[in-house]
């Protein structure tokens, strides 16, 4: 299956793109992106199944920093190809201020 370019998911792909080759976890995705976890999660899901990203678990204990492990996030080479190639192609996303905005007005 084919990843559907929803304005969440290009946004999601814009920011695994700006530096693909560090690992992001979810919180800096989500602020990054504006997107809530809901929303995010679900996302990076797919893209994780399709082979477009992979996932690690930090190796932490998580008392010893008083907080839980993060999930770190990148794409793969074939998700760096994919998600370049695919928002080359897509029709760029109006920005008002700081926010994607869907055709119509809808921000998202």
């Amino acid at each position: 299956m084919v990843t559907r370019l929803t304005i969440p998911t290009r946004l999601v792909l814009e920011v695994l793109l700006a530096d693909a080759d560090v690992e992001l976890y979810g919180l800096e995705i989500a602020e990054a992106s504006g997107l809530p976890s809901g929303t995010l999660h679900p996302i990076l899901a797919r893209l994780e199944g399709q082979g477009w990203a992979t996932s690690r678990w930090e190796e932490i204990d998580p008392s010893a920093v008083g907080r839980p492990a993060r999930r770190y996030y990148r794409l793969t080479a074939t998700g760096r190809r994919e998600a370049a190639h695919r928002l080359a192609k897509a029709r760029p996303l109006p920005r008002l201020g700081g926010v994607a905005v869907e055709p119509g007005g809808a921000s998202s």
